[in-house]
């Protein structure tokens, strides 16, 4: 009677322990964490559990309102230099722990015409855009391939789909995105390493607030659904590609669109 009352203790622990790793906080990084889209996500990873890092580049005080109100820590860094990347994941880990979800967001526009963009409106697109996808995912990925799990997400857009007249800076940054997706997939996989892609159509942020009518018309006109997508739907969807149900799914690009683009 005392072996068996031991041997139930001892498999009750075993499955206290199992169960206490397998609830254990992952930890996410979102970089542009902390407004419109990527506010939006670091809110949705903290409250599915995760402890979160939001990256700004710009506007303290507005960054520290958003980690007080929303339990995120925030870090500032230019994610378009290399190696100020290398030094704020060390930063992240050191408060936080090994990165387990990634969510490369931060983006910016710089619109013109071809014939009239310069360089400098090109260059600072792609490296923000773009070249900061493979900067921060260069920081994390070895930690990912230790541990044998990771998480990769990053932000495209339909412009990445389809073209947009205007902003070719920003079309080719976000199409090359897709392409990094699905080539950074394959070289994870076996590591249980996900890299999956989000490409959002026209969502309501502070962006696009100051729209006149007539054109917020036109662009309507476009979308099937007939309204704007939100950023909490969008944030849904990088929840469920962070979780373990989404393990299967890789060098995927999820659009949310209402409908205006198939790809």
């Amino acid at each position: 009677m005392q072996h068996y009352a031991l041997a139930v203790a001892w498999v009750s622990l075993y499955v206290l322990k199992d169960k206490k790793e397998n609830i254990m906080t992952k930890v996410a990084l979102v970089t542009g964490g902390t407004r419109g889209i990527g506010a939006a996500i670091s809110i949705a990873l903290k409250n599915s559990g995760c402890k979160v890092a939001a990256t700004y580049g710009s506007n303290s005080e507005a960054a520290e309102k958003f980690s007080s109100e929303n339990g995120v820590e925030v870090f500032k860094w230019n994610v378009a230099d290399p190696a100020a990347c290398e030094d704020g994941v060390k930063q992240v880990v050191e408060k936080l722990g090994a990165i387990d979800i990634l969510v490369n967001n931060a983006g910016i526009t710089k619109a013109a015409m071809t014939h009239k963009m310069t360089i400098e409106q090109w260059d600072d697109v792609i490296r923000v855009d773009l070249d900061s996808v493979f900067y921060m995912t260069r920081c994390v990925l070895d930690g990912m391939r230790e541990k044998g799990f990771g998480r990769i997400i990053s932000i495209s857009s339909i412009n990445g789909q389809k073209g947009q007249m205007g902003v070719v800076n920003y079309s080719a940054a976000k199409a090359g995105v897709i392409g990094f997706t699905k080539a950074l997939a394959q070289e994870t996989a076996r590591k249980n390493i996900t890299v999956n892609a989000v490409a959002p159509g026209y969502i309501s942020t502070e962006l696009l607030a100051d729209t006149p009518e007539k054109v917020m018309e036109g662009i309507l006109a476009q979308i099937p659904i007939g309204r704007l997508g939100t950023v909490d739907e969008v944030s849904r969807i990088v929840t469920f590609l962070a979780s373990d149900d989404a393990g299967f799914i890789t060098g995927s690009t999820i659009s949310a669109n209402g409908g205006q683009y198939f790809s």
